[in-house]
């Protein structure tokens, strides 16, 4: 077996047991908190911006 192969094959295994254990709702959180953080981010730069 190639070391390429191997990897594919232990990256689709790794990525298979995350993606039955992850559901819709952690899915909308994490959509949630990084749209959130997106927002709050881009707020403090402009009020860090203006400060100057």
């Amino acid at each position: 077996m190639k070391l390429n192969e191997s990897r594919a094959g232990t990256l689709g295994g790794t990525l298979c047991s995350i993606w039955a254990s992850i559901t819709l709702g952690d899915l909308l959180q994490t959509v949630i908190m990084a749209a959130l953080g997106t927002l709050v981010s881009y707020a403090v730069s402009s009020l860090l911006r203006r400060k100057r």
